[in-house]
């Protein structure tokens, strides 16, 4: 098993991705992938940008515990690929780690 916080950025060219943006992100794009089931939580950050600039702003995160297996990494990748498209955003921060689990 593996246990992954992805970091979701909210601040766009346009603006900011808005509560029901992300709710329909969740509902869309991740849960179809997750369904077993996800965790997640509101935060504010700061990162580096390409152009060097520090930026704050709020964030999601998302926790997920899944198999390690292909299928699972692909759908990870497509939820981070969806989310920087949709919302013009350079990088969603990605941390991977094995885990232990029991129910």
């Amino acid at each position: 098993m593996v246990y992954e916080s992805l970091y979701f950025g909210t601040a766009k060219p346009t603006g900011v991705v808005t509560p029901a943006e992300w709710a329909e992100f969740l509902k869309s794009t991740v849960t179809p992938r997750f369904p077993q089931g996800l965790t997640v939580w509101q935060a504010s950050g700061q990162w580096r940008g390409s152009d060097g600039a520090i930026v704050s702003e709020a964030s999601h995160v998302l926790n997920l515990v899944h198999a390690n297996d292909a299928a699972n990494e692909n759908a990870v990748f497509e939820i981070v690929a969806a989310y920087k498209s949709l919302f013009q955003q350079e990088a969603v921060l990605r941390v991977k780690a094995h885990a232990c689990t029991s129910l």
